[in-house]
């Protein structure tokens, strides 16, 4: 096994292993205002949404994850199976290995091939070869592409990138493919100066891949039993923090939210805050672990779609464009954290 696809085996497993189920992404102190007469009723309509020219169930999907092994190419096949048995769209881990290790293809391409008409998101590098960029796309007949800012687990990879001058070679990518670009941050969150910034240069997507879910740093940090990193930690921004400083700074752009999301209610909470869809990465990788059939995720997936149903009705919310007019007020931190930013 390659370095590469090594580190890929690694970072499931240590996902995994340090899976949190009760994240902490400031999403308690978001406090919603609940009408006593929403005047509505449950229906499952209510939550269907346009997925990238795609109609999806639900709001939420399947966050990037995995791809570039062995161990990869069977939970893509299953994540790929639940995906379309739940009609949910479903992003694949970074694809830039295979601008070395080509070999690797068949562990993306078999979430297309289980998942042919699917809504289905590529992710890469913001150093990947524009080219191979959209090769990657076009092989795995990509909806969108994802493209990952992740700095901070870079300087904690001993392998890693030293050099984090991207933009150009973002620009390039963009110009190249015929797909829309998600700009992607991986668990530390994006601030509202860098999305301005892209925002200006055409970039109408942004995945605040928010602090709160899986911390690389932590992971990077097993990988090598090395404890000089810690000082990295807490360099980000809160899933909620992301969302609550970009949607007050920016508002002609889609975010979609990620980092530490695994129930009904924070996913409400977020679209309440304005995120277009929801990111839902390592509740689900836990849970398609535990059986090859995929039964616990499509349980969990049916689950979260019947309790954001009734949350819709019970907020007075027939659809899913009307939902950022739920009231809110928040906590003193989050008032204090918006005063200041």
């Amino acid at each position: 096994m390659s370095q590469r696809s090594q580190r890929k085996k690694d970072h499931i497993d240590l996902a995994n292993k340090y899976y949190l189920p009760h994240p902490d992404a400031d999403f308690s102190g978001i406090n919603l205002i609940r009408p006593a007469l929403p005047e509505s009723k449950i229906s499952s309509d209510s939550i269907q949404t346009n997925f990238f020219h795609k109609i999806a169930s639900a709001p939420f999907f399947i966050e990037a994850m995995t791809g570039g092994s062995d161990e990869s190419y069977e939970i893509n096949r299953r994540l790929a199976f639940c995906a379309k048995k739940e009609n949910i769209a479903m992003a694949l881990g970074s694809a830039s290995i295979l601008e070395k290790e080509p070999e690797q293809l068949k562990s993306f391409v078999i979430a297309r091939e289980i998942n042919p008409t699917g809504i289905l998101l590529a992710n890469i590098n913001p150093l990947t070869k524009p080219k191979v960029a959209d090769q990657i796309v076009k092989e795995l007949q990509a909806d969108a592409l994802q493209i990952h800012l992740n700095a901070v687990q870079e300087a904690a990879m001993t392998e890693g990138d030293r050099d984090f001058h991207w933009l150009d070679n973002i620009l390039e990518i963009q110009q190249l493919v015929n797909v829309p670009l998600i700009i992607k941050e991986v668990g530390m969150g994006l601030d509202p100066f860098s999305v301005k910034k892209l925002a200006k240069l055409g970039i109408n997507y942004f995945d605040v891949g928010g602090m709160g879910g899986t911390n690389f740093v932590h992971i990077e940090n097993q990988r090598t039993a090395n404890k000089d990193n810690l000082f990295l930690d807490d360099l980000g921004l809160s899933t909620v923090k992301s969302l609550l400083s970009n949607l007050q700074e920016i508002s002609h752009v889609n975010f979609i939210a990620s980092g530490g999301i695994n129930s009904s209610i924070n996913i409400f909470k977020s679209l309440v805050l304005g995120a277009k869809y929801v990111g839902i990465a390592n509740h689900f990788l836990h849970l398609s672990m535990q059986d090859k059939n995929g039964t616990a995720l499509i349980s969990e997936i049916q689950k979260l779609k019947y309790q954001l149903i009734i949350l819709m009705a019970l907020f007075g919310i027939n659809k899913l464009d009307d939902v950022k007019k739920v009231k809110y007020y928040l906590s003193l931190e989050l008032t204090n954290f918006l005063n200041q930013i």
